[in-house]
């Protein structure tokens, strides 16, 4: 479902899906934000190839990092629904892209797009960064806002793509080997989670914000 939605962004666009991420940008642009840190929750790998999703998210962190808006690139996602951690294969796009390997750091625990935000903010607070933003496809981003500024002390800094130019970057097509990213005892989650389990997860129920101070993450 989310496929067809972000298939649909780029066929047709949308005024809303156009304008707030230009806006974005443009206040991140203007202001001269940068951040030591951009977070890009994963999409399914499947057929041996990054879909649509993925393939949007993961250049849109290039485009991001390419023009030194962001300095490094969070990807997050375990071995959800296919036998390959969403992170680690984003990685191994990103690279062939042109991400250095020392600028890319690795969420494998996040099974739901919560958890991409939690664990990733929380990897970046090991990391010593002290900014962070958020880099992903502009429903995702909509559906995330609300998550974020309640739960974390840091703002979480929204940059969804921006479609029109998004487009001119439709002509890259890295391959990569797969392999690296393979989880060996892989179990799908639908296997292990019902739908209404799973609908928690995305809620994010099965974050522990209880043991924070007001359920807020601390500040990086």
């Amino acid at each position: 479902m989310i496929g067809f939605i972000i298939s649909a962004l780029f066929e047709f666009g949308c005024v809303f899906y156009k304008k707030r991420p230009r806006r974005l940008l443009k206040e991140v642009v203007e202001n001269g934000q940068t951040f030591d840190a951009v977070i890009v929750p994963g999409a399914p790998f499947k057929n041996n190839t990054w879909d649509s999703v993925m393939k949007g998210r993961v250049i849109w962190s290039y485009v991001l990092y390419k023009n030194g808006i962001v300095r490094n690139v969070i990807y997050s996602g375990g071995a959800v629904y296919s036998p390959y951690y969403e992170a680690k294969i984003m990685g191994l796009y990103a690279m062939q892209l042109g991400i250095p390997a020392e600028h890319i750091f690795y969420d494998t625990m996040a099974e739901h797009s919560t958890e991409n935000i939690y664990y990733s903010y929380g990897l970046a607070r090991n990391a010593g960064f002290k900014s962070i933003a958020l880099a992903t496809d502009p429903f995702q981003s909509s559906m995330l806002k609300a998550f974020t500024k309640k739960r974390f002390a840091t703002p979480v800094v929204h940059l969804p793509f921006v479609i029109d130019s998004l487009r001119q970057y439709n002509y890259l097509s890295p391959e990569i080997n797969p392999a690296p990213a393979f989880q060996k005892h892989f179990k799908s989650i639908t296997e292990r989670q019902g739908f209404w389990e799973r609908l928690r997860g995305t809620r994010g129920k099965y974050i522990p914000f209880d043991k924070y101070p007001d359920g807020i993450v601390p500040a990086l």
